[in-house]
Parts: structure tokens; C-alpha cells; sequence
């Protein structure tokens, strides 16, 4: 009877293992990794990877993003060369594709240090084409580029739930798939460099119309004597619901927690939208892609950004609307 005991026990045990922490089954993996780009997105992001243990070295042209990530734990340095002499896994998450250029190719850019055998991950969005140029000179060096565009805004960032497409050398996408899952809800393979980008810049440009077309729907129900909140509950329950409506709706006082309760403050800046739909407008020139409703959106945006928009969220073009409507030289059309 004693043996069977044992034997029990001994089956329970290889049966139902103790649980192993996550920091004492990945610490062997848990080397620094650099972060250059402490933004909206950048710092939270970097946050959450010090929260699975990781330790970070970051760098960000301004040194007040910076201070934030200090405190919380990470090495501060001065230039993304430095970063690169002292990780050699990098992430950035930069605004544009000449920000991109600068932090990889410039004077004091990564590739300058960069170590044989580095793993350099590009959340920005950007161009697609200089996501492969990117990655022909970090190859050059030894590196290994991969680009990991996001969705999510910065909620999703605060609380690890991004979604990540990430293009790149397939057989490097499960080091690269360990750091974005302490970053994200959702890690998506989307094929060589550039197709992640790709996915990126479909999925803004099919943002921006759906914001636009949800703000226009809000703005004529209310001119017609809806209550907003009314509005909402019927459209989320019927066939216009999308994301704008029911997770990030434009009208203030409508939803909480979102940058419309706000003063459209934080978010997803009007400037960062116009420039996602002027690479949706370039890539479909080059591949000469009907995009009406794309470049109708890329139109609105620019001239928010000339109309004092530029530094809110994009859900402003709500309230640039109801400008529009106010305009005395519209008013009595």
C-alpha cells in the first residue's frame, strides 16, 4: 500500500508540475533590450517589457520622455549608437520614415554599433520600402531587421493588448515574437519585411474613413434631435457598429476613458493619421490602386492639420465638422 502511495504520488506529480513563473522559466532569455522612440506609444510600451522582467536600455531625442522610464528602472542613454553597443535586441517605435532613416543609418544610428547577430524591430509605421531598405543595411552589418507596425492606440499599449504584423525573415519571427507578446494581445506573421507595414497602412487607411464616416453619422443625428448616447446604443447594435462607434467614438460625453472625453488630448495624433494616409496614397499610386474614399480621407486630415488639428486626436474630425457647419459661409447651404 505504501508503494501505490508513492507511485500516486509520483504520477500526480509528473501530471501536474509546479507551476514555473514566467521570470524563472525566461530568465535564461531576459538580456537587455534597447527601446529608442519614448512616445505616446514608445514609453508604455517599454514599461510593459520591464514589467516581464526584461531589462531596458532606452534613448529618445527628448530627455524629458526619457525621465518617466528612469524612475520605473531602465538605463538611459544618449544615442541609439550607445543602445546598440550595449543590446542586441532593439526596438524602436519612431513617428515617420526619415526618423526611422536617422535612428538606423544617421551619424549616432544603430547600425553604427550594431552587433553581428542583432534583432532590430521597427514598430513605427512607415514607407515599406524603407523597412527593406532598412533591412538590406542592417543585413549588410550582420543584423537582422524586422518590422512590426501596431494597432491599438495607446489604451492598448498601457495595457499590453496591441496588435503586432510583423514582416521579416520567418525563421527569426519566434525570437522576435518573445519580446512583442509582453507587448501585445496579438502577434501576426504577415510574410517578408514590408508586409507588415503593408498590413499597417491598409488597416489606418480603413480607420481613418470608418472615424470619418462615424463622425458624420454622429454629427447628422444630433442636427436632427437624437440624444448621442441614444445614437450609439442603436448603431452598436446595428449593422453601422465598428470600432469608432462602439470602443473609440468621436462625440464628447458619449464614452469615457477615450481622447473625445478628453478635449482630444493623447491618442492618435490628426498629424500621425495624415501621414499613414499619405503612404496609403503613395503605395497606391505605385501599384496603381483606386483609393477614393483613402485619398478623400487623406485630403480631410491635411487640412486639419492647417486648421489647428494637427496636435489632437483623430477623432477631432468630429468637431472639425460641426467648425464646418458653423462656418458663416456655409451656414443657410
Amino acid at each position: 500500500n505504501n508503494l501505490s502511495g508513492q507511485l500516486t504520488q509520483l504520477v500526480h506529480v509528473k501530471c501536474n508540475p509546479k507551476p514555473v513563473s514566467l521570470s524563472s522559466r525566461s530568465m535564461a532569455s531576459k538580456t537587455p533590450v534597447g527601446f529608442i522612440g519614448l512616445g505616446n506609444m514608445g514609453s508604455p510600451m517599454a514599461k510593459n517589457l520591464l514589467k516581464h522582467g526584461y531589462p531596458v536600455i532606452a534613448t529618445d531625442v527628448f530627455p524629458e520622455s526619457c525621465k518617466e522610464l528612469q524612475d520605473e528602472g531602465a538605463q538611459i542613454l544618449d544615442t541609439p549608437a550607445e543602445v546598440a553597443d550595449k543590446a542586441d535586441r532593439i526596438i524602436t517605435m519612431l513617428p515617420s520614415s526619415p526618423n526611422v532613416v536617422e535612428v538606423y543609418t544617421g551619424t549616432n544610428g544603430i547600425l553604427k554599433k550594431v552587433k553581428k547577430g542583432t534583432l532590430l524591430i521597427d514598430s513605427s509605421t512607415i514607407d515599406p520600402l524603407v523597412s527593406r531598405e532598412m533591412a538590406f543595411a542592417a543585413e549588410k552589418m550582420g543584423a537582422v531587421f524586422m518590422d512590426a507596425p501596431v494597432s491599438g492606440g495607446v489604451g492598448a499599449a498601457s495595457l499590453a493588448k496591441l496588435t503586432f504584423m510583423v514582416g521579416g525573415v520567418e525563421e527569426e519571427y519566434t525570437a522576435a515574437q518573445e519580446l512583442l507578446t509582453c507587448m501585445g494581445a496579438n502577434v501576426v506573421y504577415c510574410g517578408p519585411v514590408g508586409t507588415g507595414q503593408a498590413a499597417k497602412i491598409c488597416n489606418n487607411m480603413l480607420l481613418a474613413i470608418g472615424m470619418i464616416g462615424t463622425a458624420e453619422t454622429m454629427n447628422l443625428g444630433i442636427r436632427l434631435g437624437l440624444d448621442p448616447k441614444l445614437l450609439v446604443q442603436i448603431l452598436n447594435m446595428s449593422s453601422g457598429r465598428c470600432w469608432s462607434s462602439d470602443t473609440y467614438n468621436p462625440v464628447p460625453g458619449v464614452m469615457e476613458g477615450v481622447p473625445s472625453a478628453n478635449n482630444y488630448q493623447g491618442g492618435f495624433g490628426t498629424t500621425l493619421m495624415a501621414k499613414d494616409l499619405g503612404l496609403a496614397q503613395h503605395t497606391a499610386t505605385n501599384t496603381k490602386t483606386s483609393i477614393p474614399l483613402g485619398s478623400l480621407a487623406h485630403q480631410i486630415y491635411r487640412i486639419m492639420c492647417a486648421r489647428g488639428y494637427a496636435n489632437k486626436d483623430f477623432s477631432s474630425v468630429f468637431q472639425f465638422l460641426r467648425e464646418q457647419d458653423e462656418d458663416p459661409e456655409t451656414k443657410g447651404d
